[in-house]
C-alpha cells in the first residue's frame, strides 16, 4: 500500500482535475471541537487503510470481503472520500486516487447489480479530484448499458432454488441498501457529463423502490419485500438498522446534487425530513439506535446504522433542513455513542455484520461499511462544530 500510496502521489501530480469541477479548499478551521472529530476520522481511515487486504480483522468475512471492487470495501471509500473533501490530510486522497488505478477504475463484476456500482462513487470523485478522465470512462460504459437497456423484472424479492444470487430482480433496487450503492453513482455521473440520461433513470427507479419499499406510516423502509409480512414475538414489524441507515446516507448525499427547488429535489427533502422525525424517536438513551428499530430492549450498541444517521442527522442540520434546536441533541449523542464504539485496539466496533437483517453484534464486531459510515459522520459532526455549539 505504501508503494502504492507514493506512486499516486507522482501520477496526480501528471493528472489535473477536470475543469470544470476544480478542487475545492478545505473548510477553515473550526478549532478543537471541529478538529477532534476530523481527527478521530483520520485515526480509523489510518487503521482500516492498514487492513485493505486480508479479512482477518472481520468477524464474518464473505466472498466480496476482499475484493476491492464490491460493496463492503466501496462504503469505506465512500467515506474516505467525504473525509478528503471535509479537509483531512493529503494521504487521504492518495489512498482514494491509488486505489481506482489499482483497480483499473472498473466497477464491479455484475453490470445490472447496485452492490458492484457503489465503487464507482469513489471512481467519479477522483476524476474530479487529479484522476481525470481515465476514472469516468469504464463507469460510464456500464452505466450507459444500464440506462440504454433497463432490465424488465419485478421489485418482488423471490429467492429462487438456485440460491439468493440468482434472485431475478437484484438486476433493479429491489433492496433497500440498494439506494445507497447506485442511485448516487448515477446523479454523480450526470453532474460530471452533463449528460442527464443518468440522473433521469436513477430517480425513475429511486422513486419506484421507494413506493414499494417505503412504509408511510412507519416513514421507514423495509430492507425488501419478503418482510412485508414479518413480525417479531410482539407482533411489531422489522425495521433493520442499517437498512434504512443506507437510505437516509443515500438522501444526504443525493439531494444536493439535485437542482435547487426541483420537484424530485422537494420531494426527496420531504422524504428525508419525514425519516428524520420518526429515527430521532427511536434513537435509545445511550445514542444507538436498535438493529431493529422498533424493538429497542436489551438490544446491544450497533454503530453502522447509528453511523448513518449520525450523519444523516448533521448534514440534516447543516443543509438547514432540520431544525438544530430539536436534532443536534440527538446527533451529538450518536456521535459520542460512535467514540465509545472504537475499541482500545483502534478498531470501529459493534458493527453488524454482512446481513440483511437485525442480528446480534458483538464489541469487537467491524467491518468496511462500518468504518465508511463513521467517517461520513464524522465530517459532517466537524461542520457542525465549526458553525457553533
Amino acid at each position: 500500500m505504501i508503494a502504492l500510496l507514493a506512486a499516486a502521489a507522482v501520477a496526480a501530480a501528471a493528472n489535473p482535475p477536470l475543469a470544470k469541477h476544480a478542487h475545492r479548499p478545505p473548510p477553515a478551521d473550526g478549532g478543537p471541537a471541529q478538529q477532534e472529530a476530523l481527527t478521530l476520522a483520520t485515526r480509523l481511515a489510518d487503521w482500516q487503510l492498514a487492513r485493505m487486504t486480508g479479512a482477518g480483522h472481520v468477524s464474518r468475512a464473505t466472498g466480496d470481503t476482499t475484493n476491492p471492487r464490491a460493496w463492503e470495501q466501496a462504503a469505506f471509500w465512500v467515506g474516505m472520500t467525504a473525509l478528503a473533501d471535509a479537509g483531512g490530510p493529503p494521504r487521504i486522497r492518495d489512498a482514494i486516487l491509488a486505489m481506482g488505478r489499482s483497480n483499473a477504475w472498473q466497477p464491479g463484476r455484475s453490470p445490472y447489480f447496485a452492490d458492484d456500482h457503489a465503487i464507482t462513487q469513489a471512481y467519479l470523485w477522483s476524476a474530479d479530484h487529479g484522476a481525470g478522465l481515465a476514472a469516468i470512462a469504464p463507469t460510464r460504459a456500464a452505466f450507459d448499458r444500464v440506462v440504454d437497456a433497463p432490465a424488465v423484472t419485478t421489485l418482488a424479492f423471490v429467492v429462487p432454488p438456485q440460491g439468493y444470487s440468482q434472485t431475478e430482480c437484484l438486476r433493479r433496487w429491489c433492496w433497500c441498501d440498494a439506494l445507497f450503492m447506485a442511485p448516487p453513482a448515477f446523479l454523480m455521473l450526470s453532474r460530471l457529463t452533463g449528460d442527464p440520461k443518468y440522473r433521469t433513470f436513477a430517480l425513475r427507479e429511486f422513486w419506484a423502490t421507494t413506493a414499494f419499499l417505503y412504509d408511510p406510516v412507519e416513514r421507514l423502509f423495509y430492507r425488501d419485500s419478503r418482510f412485508f409480512d414479518r413480525r417479531d414475538a410482539r407482533q411489531r414489524k422489522q425495521f433493520w438498522a442499517r437498512g434504512n441507515g443506507w437510505v437516509f446516507g443515500a438522501l444526504a448525499r443525493m439531494i444536493p446534487m439535485l437542482p435547487p427547488r426541483s420537484p424530485d429535489r422537494l420531494r426527496m427533502e420531504a422524504l428525508f425530513r419525514d425519516m428524520a422525525a420518526k429515527l430521532l424517536t427511536l434513537q435509545k438513551p445511550d445514542g444507538y439506535w436498535a438493529p431493529s428499530l422498533l424493538a429497542p430492549e436489551e438490544s446491544p450498541p450497533e454503530s453502522s446504522g447509528t453511523g448513518f444517521y449520525t450523519y444523516g442527522l448533521a448534514w440534516g442540520i447543516n443543509a438547514g433542513l432540520l431544525p438544530r434546536a430539536a436534532y443536534e441533541p440527538a446527533a451529538r449523542r450518536g456521535w459520542a455513542a460512535l467514540q465509545r464504539a472504537l475499541q482500545p485496539d483502534g478498531r470501529l466496533g459493534w458493527v453488524q455484520q454482512v446481513s440483511d437483517r437485525p442480528e446480534q453484534v458483538s464489541a469487537q464486531d467491524t467491518q468496511y461499511y462500518g468504518v465508511g459510515a463513521f467517517l461520513l459522520a464524522a465530517t459532517q459532526i466537524a461542520r457542525l462544530d465549526r458553525r457553533g455549539r
